[in-house]
């Protein structure tokens, strides 16, 4: 989880890939209107949030039921989404990627192909409300670190 930007796309397929386990991105839970929203820069409000919260939890229980292990690449920006997502489960384990917001703005700049506006950016900072017990790891960091250190906190718990 993390603001847009901090690689939770790319971290995630590779720790997948390094699991043997699917990874599944958040953002195709999003209805098509989100999209648009996000696409023009306008920031998403909770309610907007509200049928993406309750498809990613129904999928997660799912998940969880049907014994799938998946990666999942979301924002989950606020303390009440991880709650809502987490559907007390001591199976759901949260990693923060988080990054300094030069470095992260530069790479939004960079995107190519991605509905996601930079002009959001600061809205995502705003929004982020910084999780406690999750595995949070410096973008700054090589990729290769930077699932060194996940790999490392999860076989901890």
């Amino acid at each position: 989880m993390g603001v847009s930007g901090v690689g939770k796309t790319t971290t995630g397929q590779q720790l997948a890939a390094d699991l043997g386990w699917q990874f599944i991105d958040g953002d195709d839970f999003h209805p098509e209107i989100n999209i648009d929203k996000m696409r023009h820069g306008i920031p998403l409000t909770d309610g907007d949030r509200l049928p993406w919260l309750i498809a990613l939890q129904a999928a997660i229980a799912d998940w969880l039921t049907h014994h799938q292990n998946i990666v999942l690449a979301c924002s989950a920006l606020k303390a009440n989404y991880r709650t809502y997502l987490h559907v007390d489960h001591p199976e759901v384990h949260w990693v923060y990627l988080r990054g300094d917001k030069d470095l992260i703005r530069d790479r939004l700049k960079a995107r190519t192909h991605h509905f996601m506006s930079p002009a959001l950016l600061d809205s995502q900072f705003e929004a982020l409300e910084v999780p406690k017990g999750a595995i949070a790891v410096d973008i700054a960091n090589s990729p290769k670190s930077i699932l060194q250190a996940i790999r490392i906190h999860l076989t901890k718990s």
